[in-house]
């Protein structure tokens, strides 16, 4: 079982930046890709950004140029610095791992962020 803290989440305004973490409780070579989630009421999680253990990332289209995922492998983290905040960010912010140990998916407890005036 990994469990996964987030943190950094809150209230923005637009054009605003937040910096999401995601502390890890195993240790991050173990996992096969480490990233973040979004959800809104009403709609489906959708993934926003990923990265491997290789260190290859992925965007969803709507967060490129804007959003920035890394990990410190020392501190089994993982981090989403997100700039130029839109109102469309909103939503419940989801870490996500994969354990090659377990062969399984483990999700944090989601964290809110909210971009408004």
């Amino acid at each position: 079982q990994v469990q996964l803290v987030e943190s950094g989440g809150g209230l923005v305004q637009p054009g605003g930046s937040l910096r999401l973490s995601c502390v890890a409780s195993e240790n991050v070579f173990t996992l096969a890709y480490m990233g973040w989630f979004r959800q809104v009421p009403g709609k489906q999680r959708e993934r926003v950004s990923i990265i491997l253990s290789t260190n290859i990332t992925n965007y969803d289209d709507s967060v490129k140029g804007r959003f920035t995922i890394s990990r410190d492998n020392a501190k089994n983290a993982v981090y989403l610095q997100m700039n130029s905040l839109k109102p469309e960010d909103t939503g419940v912010y989801y870490c996500k791992v994969f354990s090659r140990l377990s062969g399984k998916d483990y999700w944090g407890q989601g964290i809110q962020v909210t971009v408004a005036s």
